[in-house]
């Protein structure tokens, strides 16, 4: 479990739009800039951070890692943040929950030392794919299966590093299986103590980056949220501003169009 410093905020911030930071990011990435890039870097760096604190990590030696990865650049993301965790001597550990993943991405971690756990049965490849697919995916028969893998997993793990969904997805959509099953089963872990500090990758999977709603309960807890470009607004307000835990931002180079941009939230 987080101890409480880790909980709330204590600066002012203002609160973008998914479609505020999508539109920022455009011309960087039609120029080439490495935005994925620069958020793994940033977010490696306050992962490690976070292990090597013995308020988040008492133990000794160098803290062991699961990725909760999802289809689209999110989990990109964190695997991009896991290859450098594992090139640093961490102990990285991937979880698929969606039916396809970067694959760039999973063949850096795992070239890094990262161990891949498994993914749902009927995985399409290791294509690109939107976020989305994650919430349109029907119910797999191996979900149970996952499901306990991610328990005894996140149980044995320091951190969990949530990639499931990022701003791509709808908002405030019901996780699917088997990325439900998943979160439901770390979620479990807090009744008998054993809950693992979470970090959400921009953000917690399942709320509204705009509105902070989430559909119904099945969100994992995030101790803290590290978000890129821009902290979205759904972190905020409503139920996401609980749900997002302290946040961290790393600056990914549109910080400038950004400002230009009236906030949709100011705090």
């Amino acid at each position: 479990m987080a101890p409480p410093g880790y909980r709330g905020r204590v600066v002012p911030m203002d609160g973008y739009g998914g479609d505020q930071v999508r539109a920022a990011e455009r011309p960087h990435l039609e120029a080439g800039e490495p935005l994925m890039q620069r958020a793994a870097d940033g977010l490696a760096r306050i992962v490690s951070e976070l292990l090597d604190d013995p308020a988040v990590r008492p133990q000794d030696g160098p803290g062991s890692v699961l990725l909760l990865v999802g289809s689209g650049d999110n989990g990109g993301d964190a695997l991009f943040a896991g290859a450098r965790l594992a090139s640093a001597g961490r102990h990285v550990a991937v979880l698929r929950v969606g039916s396809r993943v970067h694959g760039a991405g999973l063949a850096a971690a795992l070239d890094a030392g990262a161990r891949l756990l498994g993914g749902p049965s009927d995985a399409a490849g290791t294509g690109t794919a939107g976020a989305a697919d994650i919430l349109r995916a029907a119910a797999t028969p191996d979900a149970d299966r996952l499901a306990a893998v991610a328990a005894e997993a996140a149980a044995e793990a320091n951190l969990v590093l949530d990639g499931i969904l990022g701003i791509g997805a709808g908002g405030g959509t019901s996780l699917r299986s088997p990325a439900r099953q998943v979160v439901d089963a770390i979620r479990e872990l807090a009744r008998d103590q054993r809950a693992p500090f979470v970090v959400a990758v921009d953000v917690p999977s399942g709320i509204d980056v705009d509105t902070g709603a989430v559909a119904d309960d099945h969100v994992l807890h995030a101790d803290v949220t590290v978000t890129f470009g821009g902290v979205k607004a759904g972190l905020l307000t409503g139920p996401g501003a609980t749900l997002a835990g302290r946040i961290e931002l790393v600056d990914v180079g549109i910080g400038a169009d950004l400002a230009a941009t009236e906030p949709l939230v100011r705090t």
